[in-house]
């Protein structure tokens, strides 16, 4: 009896462990399986690879990674995306497709978000340097081509801020 529990106890911690781990994996298909699910009443594997793809031709940073390891990048060596939409069109929990993907690639699940706690304030803004205010406006999507001075590189993020909290939060 005791051992049984602590299989199961075992077992328990390593799933929770497996979603905790492949954290890039399992919000990246979280999000691309609610777009499905919202919009589609039947899921063939031809359209959620299809769907995969078109996330792709978007995806950027980590994500953008995660679709180079599963091949539906456009410059991906191999395309394993087979190992995703199969499952995911039927209805296979993220969190084990991103688990199986794990056990052929281990890269996958090594990659992690970046942890976006900025102070956009503007005595928060003068306090970063030069190349962290670059990479909060890269995050965005922005760059500053003309800034030569850290001024105008604040007055900037906190132009386009508004445009980019939301994004940010997420």
């Amino acid at each position: 009896m005791f051992l049984a529990s602590f299989t199961f106890l075992l077992l328990g911690a390593f799933s929770l462990s497996v979603a905790s781990d492949c954290e890039v994996c399992v919000g990246f298909l979280q999000r691309v399986y609610g777009s499905l699910t919202s919009a589609h009443r039947d899921l063939s594997p031809a359209l959620v690879e299809e769907e995969l793809l078109k996330a792709c031709t978007v995806a950027q940073g980590k994500e953008g990674r995660l679709c180079y390891y599963v091949g539906a990048s456009s410059d991906a060596a191999t395309r394993v995306t087979s190992l995703v939409s199969r499952p995911l069109a039927s209805h296979v929990p993220v969190e084990k497709i991103c688990q199986r993907l794990g056990t052929t690639d281990t890269q996958i699940c090594q990659l992690k978000y970046e942890r976006q706690l900025w102070d956009l304030s503007s005595a928060g803004l003068n306090k970063m340097r030069v190349a962290e205010l670059r990479k909060v406006l890269s995050s965005w999507g922005e760059e500053c081509r003309g800034c030569l001075e850290k001024h105008e590189l604040v007055s900037l993020i906190q132009q386009r801020a508004p445009l980019h909290i939301r994004t940010a939060q997420l």
